[in-house]
């Protein structure tokens, strides 16, 4: 039995430091998925708080996977770790078997597997659990109090740091479709090619005889049967594809409605996008980086727009109080403004509609140059 549960701490130990780790790289990636899971558990009440549990359970899953290694004060973490693992595992099912979430971001957006994948992967990590949790007092610590103390401290801070990091910045590593040297209206086409399948559709003809409704495919519906009334068609999905572009519902407007995408995606050069996905809880923090840039890009000949997912009377006052009033505002969806820059505000560069460089608000450029019709920031 012993190696069985030295087995079973090395898998499980390494599998939540790992898991703890590609989340960690972009925390608001979770915060969304967790928004997503209250919503669809009819819980909006804790919305507001997923910010805060997202943080918290990422650093939890890092700190129990070392905690696991080290059989650091075990009877309480393989109690803590066998019902973390049974809410993942309600979870997982939930999606799995309601399909109101298409994917349970379990390993965040860089790692993609399939919800029965997760599932299944989430009731054997609770076997384990609760076999750890069943001969938690044959474990024991491998350091003393004070060097094991000392390694859990330092990977508390190591898990709150890397979060910190990319909260203030950006990812680490960008996994999304947004990433920086993607070109954003190729990768709003429908993919073509080997292994992808578009979604098929069959027709349904309603009849209705003796008042009872009655669906029928075309091969055999009675149309020659005049005891049977026809009342309605429709299509009706048969297959689920997987033709979906990784980009959709890019789309900007301005305030009168007028779309104002392909304008702005396939201007020539270079074209910067200033992405404000809520003026009330946007950071300020280097702005006048952002008032400086505007007119030091138009003397390239480089326009800036900004991408604002707040209604108009709260986008047009925030407009004028940062001193913004020389470069338009356009409407752009929330969502999507959240899977394009992972901070608010955030700054993007596009040439010839393919994204050259990303920003949070404390990185933005302090200048720029151009040198042979290449543009260059420091």
């Amino acid at each position: 039995m012993k190696y069985i549960l030295w087995f079973l701490r090395i898998v499980v130990g390494i599998l939540f430091i790992f898991s703890g780790l590609v989340k960690a790289n972009d925390p608001l990636g979770l915060v969304y998925k967790m928004q997503e899971f209250f919503e669809v558990l009819h819980m909006g009440f804790m919305v507001p708080y997923a910010f805060v549990f997202s943080i918290i359970m990422i650093a939890f899953e890092m700190l129990a996977g070392v905690a696991l290694l080290l059989g650091f004060a075990f009877r309480v973490f393989s109690f803590l770790l066998l019902l973390l693992n049974m809410l993942f595992t309600f979870l997982t099912a939930y999606a799995l078997f309601t399909g109101s979430v298409k994917e349970c971001g379990c390993f965040g957006a860089c790692i993609k597997i399939s919800n029965e994948a997760t599932f299944w992967k989430d009731v054997a990590l609770l076997a384990a659990a609760i076999i750890l949790f069943a001969y938690r007092k044959r474990i024991h610590p491998i350091f003393g109090k004070y060097t094991g103390t000392s390694i859990m401290v330092l990977s508390l801070f190591l898990a709150f740091g890397i979060q910190w990091w990319a909260l203030e910045h950006l990812p680490f590593y960008d996994c999304l479709a947004f990433k920086v040297g993607n070109n954003i209206p190729e990768k709003m086409k429908v993919p073509t090619g080997p292994g992808i399948v578009t979604d098929s559709f069959a027709s349904v003809f309603i009849y209705e005889k003796d008042g009872v409704k009655k669906e029928f495919d075309q091969n055999n519906y009675p149309w020659q049967d005049s005891t049977w009334k026809f009342i309605d068609r429709k299509d009706k999905q048969v297959r689920q594809g997987n033709a979906e572009p990784e980009i959709h519902d890019f789309v900007i407007t301005d305030y009168n409605g007028t779309d104002q995408t392909q304008n702005i995606l396939t201007t020539p050069g270079y074209v910067f996008l200033f992405f404000v996905k809520d003026v009330k809880a946007a950071r300020l923090d280097n702005m006048d980086r952002i008032r400086s840039l505007i007119p030091a890009a138009e003397k390239f000949e480089i326009p800036t727009y900004c991408l604002c997912s707040s209604p108009k009377e709260d986008a047009l006052p925030f407009q004028q109080a940062q001193g913004l009033g020389m470069i338009p505002f356009y409407q752009f969806d929330g969502t999507v403004s959240k899977t394009a820059m992972r901070s608010n505000p955030g700054l993007m560069l596009i040439k010839n509609g393919t994204i050259v460089g990303k920003w949070s608000f404390s990185d933005y450029p302090k200048s720029i140059s151009m040198d042979n019709g290449k543009l260059s920031w420091k």
